[in-house]
């Protein structure tokens, strides 16, 4: 740990036994049952060649209790085990005594983070507790109020908000990050503490999101909200699009985005469609950018499945007239037209979060509408990076990005085709340099694609019991370390397990309270059952059975009196 002025007294907690199971571990014994808890950070200090007294910082892992009175006495409730220990000359105030394991994080060397000596503490070497002012510099890459910082908690294990925990937005952003957490731990809780940093006036980030069940609609109290207000005039926007808003291109859309909204087809169908697209493609090379919906596409399946027989006469088969009824639903669809479109343009602001309300649309639908936004938001980015297009063309995007994507695996599965999977790799993979960066949110880690998963470089990890996802994360979340993962199913509501490229070091972290109302509450089911019986529910249900008088009668029926 570096070392800084005016420290406070270290706190001397217990004594070095002895190396760990691995080199990177050690052992020491204490009677301060309270101070060891697991995620505890403590250091000892050794003199190196480029840096005397260094304070080498650790994290407690492991503990074990190995002496304690004899079990008798703790088995009979009326025995005071203090009595006892005193009785037979126990001067310490607690018999219990502990072996605790402590995984070796290194010094921290500002520019470069924390480096590992290799050297461990000798046998007898005291171990202290990290001090607050020590930890609040060295576990976060920015500070409160930073440009690309993000507040988001405080050290679990330090109450009292007394070591703040926070994140580098930068690393955050480009190296895409994932929220995993069982259903009721608070994720889509602590995606609202990041928007909020986010679109905060230090960051004034570009932000979409991806809201298959209409919770983040609350975010509107962003605006105007004198915590995000600054002195240049600067105010969060909110753009919130309801299913109706929602438009996309159909020319925008691949074979592939319309075999995953069309009903189940046979081979030969899935060739004509294949052949239509290529005549389609044919027209835009002629003509410059063609645009065209799902009467265009039904004429290129005819065209497709046209042929000649031996005796020179052409004839059309039965998959286009079989193509045509099918391509009826994508006609139908209220989300797919001809002109109008949701552009990268229309979606990225500087200082603006637009939401995606998707809880009426089928899933299908969800799936190609974000594959095609991803797909088209992607290009932009690395089509305006390559200097391809310019000002004024609706796919310029001349800023980074941040796309949130709640329920990701419904958009990438594990073991499951989708629109999204192949799109999402390339942006994971290679949107870093473009400037877009990703975040996945979802309640089930086991089902999200393994590759999808590992290349989110930031985690955040809430409660999870189940046993298939906590076996994912141990291969997908490799940051966090198995001594913090077993915290897994410990974890309460608000509490998360921040490790990756947005700190220096895992912590166990409390996130702290939002600014904005949350949206994803659970209905108070027993509170709406009980409402139902209050008097003015049932007078209201009195009113609504009663029968109609004459008069309300001629009222109801347009003015005709009814016999």
């Amino acid at each position: 740990m570096a070392r800084l002025a005016k420290q406070p007294p270290a706190e001397v907690i217990g004594t070095v036994k002895g190396p760990g199971k691995t080199g990177n571990q050690y052992v020491f014994i204490t009677a301060n049952n309270r101070q060891v808890k697991i995620g505890e950070f403590v250091y000892y200090t050794v003199d190196l060649v480029d840096r005397p007294r260094a304070q080498i910082l650790g994290k407690i892992s492991e503990r074990c209790l190995i002496d304690h009175l004899p079990d008798r006495i703790f088995a009979d409730p009326d025995i005071n085990p203090e009595a006892i220990a005193a009785l037979v000359g126990f001067a310490h105030p607690n018999p219990e005594i502990y072996a605790v394991t402590v995984e070796v994080v290194g010094y921290f060397q500002p520019g470069l983070g924390f480096i590992n000596p290799r050297l461990a503490p000798d046998p007898g070497a005291q171990v202290c507790l990290a001090d607050d002012q020590g930890l609040r510099q060295i576990i976060n890459k920015k500070q409160a109020g930073e440009t690309g910082s993000a507040h988001v908690g405080s050290l679990l294990l330090r109450p009292g908000g007394r070591v703040p925990v926070v994140l580098d937005v930068k690393e955050l952003v480009s190296t895409h990050m994932a929220i995993l957490a069982g259903t009721g731990s608070g994720k889509s809780y602590t995606a609202g503490v990041l928007i909020e940093e986010l679109l905060s006036p230090y960051n004034r980030a570009a932000v979409l999101i991806f809201d298959p069940h209409g919770e983040y609609g609350t975010l509107t109290d962003l605006r105007g909200h004198s915590h995000f207000a600054s002195d240049d005039g600067y105010s969060p926007e909110v753009k919130i699009l309801t299913p109706d808003a929602i438009r996309i291109r159909m020319s925008s859309l691949d074979y592939y985005d319309i075999l995953t909204l069309l009903p189940e087809m046979s081979d030969r169908q899935q060739a004509i469609l294949n052949k239509a697209f290529t005549l389609m493609g044919k027209h835009r090379v002629k003509g410059g950018e063609h645009r065209w919906d799902a009467q265009d596409l039904i004429s290129a399946c005819y065209e497709a499945d046209r042929s000649t027989d031996d005796e020179g006469n052409e004839k059309t088969g039965s998959s286009a007239s079989a193509l045509e009824w099918k391509l009826g639903k994508l006609e139908r669809s209220a989300y797919f037209h001809r002109t109008d479109h949701l552009a990268p343009k229309d979606l990225f602001t500087p200082g603006q979060v637009t939401v995606l309300q998707m809880n009426e649309i089928s899933q299908e639908e969800q799936q190609v509408i974000c594959a095609a936004v991803l797909r088209q938001s992607y290009q932009a980015r690395m089509n305006t990076a390559k200097d391809k297009i310019i000002a004024g063309e609706e796919n310029y995007l001349p800023y980074p990005v941040f796309i949130l994507i709640e329920e990701a695996h419904r958009f990438a599965p594990s073991h499951e085709p989708s629109r999204c999977k192949q799109i999402l790799r390339t942006i994971l993979s290679e949107g870093r340099k473009f400037g877009m960066g990703v975040g996945l949110i979802t309640q089930r880690p086991g089902k999200l694609d393994s590759d999808v998963l590992s290349q989110c470089m930031s985690q955040f990890l809430m409660r999870i019991v189940n046993p298939v996802d906590q076996d994912s994360l141990k291969y997908g979340v490799e940051a966090a370390g198995r001594d913090l993962l077993q915290e897994l199913p410990a974890l309460t509501k608000g509490q998360v397990i921040i490790s990756g490229a947005c700190v220096n070091t895992p912590v166990l972290c409390q996130v702290r309270q939002r600014q904005t109302k949350h949206g994803g509450e659970t209905m108070d089911a027993p509170a709406t059952w009980l409402d139902y019986f209050q008097p003015h529910q049932q007078q209201a249900r009195r009113l609504e059975q009663a029968p109609l008088s004459p008069t309300r009668a001629a009222e109801s029926f347009g003015g005709v009196s009814i016999e």
